[in-house]
């Protein structure tokens, strides 16, 4: 370890780690010790290209630059000096030579460090007389992002990401001089499974998602923790919400789980929040179909077509599906249920896909580890009893039981006497269910979500749902208590706005 000091204050980290490194990883870098920077990544290579990271270093006549200077012990750095300030002057006026001045339209304004740096760290007015340089606008580089490149500054973020994160190499500078531009591979757009990262890392305007692309002010913007969703990874994100909808997820830093990196599936996921598919309505079967019914009635009718079946074949007759989108509060729930009912079966189905060595993993649901800690192993070996009249209630949470893996269709359930189901989405379970209870999705509740390394990760309420729905737990604990169920004295009061 080293101990060096920057502006007077004693720092310790292991020699030899670059500078900007170990104030970031103490949790100082422009958080107390400011040391601007453009080229400079947590999570890439060294490039040493924007010079705006500058200081003083004792005993050295030259600036050096924070991002590539080692610490060592008794290192002494300055980044407060009037020959620090004075050059980052001069990088900000090189780097806003030829930058149009179109702050007012440009869709990262609010969260450019262009725009903050050019205000904490640049000069007030420009020298230049010539006229910028005319570069391309709003070009496609791929299925995901759109390149303004006359506001590229050249940091090269995004040219070091394809080629050492996804390694797919599909961007690089051209030229040389004043006359370098960022470009894709001839004949190879941006397309691979995490492009939308490069408009995150990208310090300026040029890089910007199709997906946000002026849909709504940054800083209308409230940013609320979360985690996505998409697969057992769980991936940290921030949830924007703004006109009570969310309008993007962008990736949040941790780097236990995904670092700073967020793949392109789970970020458009957030889509799956405010679908126009979403389950909406409390709903009971009868002679014409499902249809509309308060929770109380649908409460009531289905504990008594429960109690009938306890009274007359026994605990054994009734099964439990749970979701592995589920949080474990829920689950926890729904286990002292089926425990109280003594129930004959119970199992979690989990949806497989593709995945990669990076972030995505095979299991498509966020809290598989947590629905197998808490008793919901794999369903598969007694699926076969759903149509054998073993089974004559389903408390189904979810439709992942209709996957190619598990029954395939509803068909099987179609013997079945009473199912209950609890989902945030139509499904074609539904074509079968007796009741049906609109449920929150994580990002509507409070809770935690286990995601595969056993990592307990709490989601907290991000937006409400523009109709009546409850927890899973709160539905089942309302079950609980009106079947009369010792471990379920009394259901818990609706929450606000539920």
């Amino acid at each position: 370890m080293a101990r060096f000091k920057v502006d007077d204050v004693e720092y310790e980290a292991e020699a030899g780690t670059p500078l900007l490194r170990a104030l970031d990883e103490l949790g100082v870098l422009m958080n107390g010790v400011d040391v601007p920077h453009y080229c400079w990544h947590p999570k890439l290579s060294v490039d040493g290209s924007c010079r705006l990271c500058q200081v003083e270093i004792e005993g050295v006549p030259k600036l050096q630059i924070a991002c590539d200077t080692p610490v060592r012990d008794g290192l002494v750095v300055r980044t407060d000096t009037a020959r620090v300030q004075s050059a980052r002057e001069g990088v900000m006026e090189l780097l806003l030579l030829n930058h149009p001045l179109d702050c007012p339209i440009c869709d990262q304004a609010g969260e450019c460090q262009l725009q903050d740096y050019a205000f904490d760290y640049g000069v007030p007015a420009a020298r230049m007389r010539e006229p910028r340089r005319a570069a391309k606008k709003r070009q496609d580089l791929g299925k995901a992002i759109v390149f303004d490149q006359e506001r590229c500054i050249l940091c090269r973020r995004c040219v070091r990401f394809c080629r050492e994160v996804t390694g797919t190499n599909e961007l690089g500078v051209l030229r040389r001089g004043d006359r370098s531009v960022l470009e894709t591979a001839p004949g190879l757009p941006l397309d691979n499974d995490y492009s939308m990262n490069v408009a995150d890392i990208c310090p300026v305007g040029a890089l910007t998602t199709k997906d946000f692309r002026f849909k709504v002010r940054v800083w209308d913007l409230e940013n609320v923790p979360g985690v996505c969703t998409g697969c057992s990874r769980g991936c940290n994100v921030e949830i924007g919400v703004a006109r009570g909808n969310v309008q993007r997820y962008v990736p949040r830093r941790n780097d236990a789980v995904n670092e700073t990196w967020l793949c392109d599936v789970g970020r458009l996921s957030y889509k799956e929040i405010g679908a126009p598919d979403r389950v909406r309505d409390v709903s009971v079967r009868g002679e014409h179909g499902l249809t509309p019914a308060s929770l109380e009635e649908a409460i009531a009718g289905a504990s008594k077509r429960v109690r009938t079946v306890l009274d007359e074949h026994g605990g054994a007759a009734v099964a439990g599906i749970a979701s592995a989108h589920a949080c474990n509060e829920d689950l926890e729930v729904f286990g002292a249920l089926l425990d109280a009912l003594g129930a004959g079966a119970r199992g979690a189905p989990v949806p497989l896909g593709p995945s990669d060595e990076l972030l995505v993993r095979p299991e498509k649901a966020a809290n598989a580890h947590g629905a197998r800690a808490l008793g919901f192993g794999d369903p598969a070996p007694w699926l076969d009893r759903l149509g054998g009249g073993d089974v004559r209630v389903l408390i189904v949470l979810g439709h992942d039981l209709l996957g190619a893996d598990f029954l395939g269709s509803e068909a099987a359930l179609s013997e079945i006497g009473t199912v209950i189901l609890l989902d945030t989405h139509q499904s074609a379970l539904a074509r079968v269910a007796d009741f049906v209870f609109p449920a929150r999705h994580p990002a509507e509740r409070e809770g935690t979500l286990t995601n595969h390394a056993g990592r307990v990760q709490p989601v907290v309420r991000a937006v409400e749902p523009p109709f009546p729905a409850w927890t899973e737990g709160e539905i089942l604990a309302r079950l609980g208590t009106a079947l009369g169920l010792e471990a379920f004295g009394s259901a818990p009061a609706p929450g606000p706005g539920r």
